[in-house]
């Protein structure tokens, strides 16, 4: 009897570690990223609302530039209870449309992480070498 609670134990015990070790990590300009993206040079967004969605009042005196986020179905219509999630309650906020993201941020994003440009991060881009955008070591 002991063997068997042991064993069972044991099987559990294995059947969570491998459970909890699976991860996935997504990344901006990947197909099912969630978060913020930055507009930079990018075309002008298609928004899901046209006007900023703000959930806190923002404290007199600041000032915060709009966030542009990509988030998932129901995340902008129940913006209130996930807001916390992006850092973003107290920020005006423009949500991008799923369709836009994938057909037009993403592609244009790997397009110049890929070999034409090298991101900063904000949007912007700058040759890798000279030439026409080829990396050159």
């Amino acid at each position: 009897m002991k063997r068997f609670l042991f064993a069972a134990l044991l099987l559990a015990g294995a059947g969570q570690a491998l459970a909890t070790d699976v991860g996935v990590s997504v990344t901006v300009g990947q197909p099912g990223f969630y978060g913020r993206i930055d507009i930079g040079n990018y075309p002008p967004p298609v928004l899901v609302y046209p006007e900023p969605v703000v959930i806190q009042p923002v404290p007199v005196g600041v000032v915060y530039q709009p966030m542009y986020l990509h988030v998932p179905p129901g995340h902008a219509k129940h913006w209130s209870k996930h807001c916390g999630k992006y850092n973003a309650c107290g920020r005006p906020v423009y949500f991008v449309q799923d369709r836009w993201y994938n057909e037009v941020y993403v592609p244009r994003y790997r397009e110049y992480r890929d070999g034409r440009g090298e991101h900063n991060g904000k949007g912007n881009y700058k040759k890798n070498g000279k030439g026409k955008g080829h990396k050159h070591d």
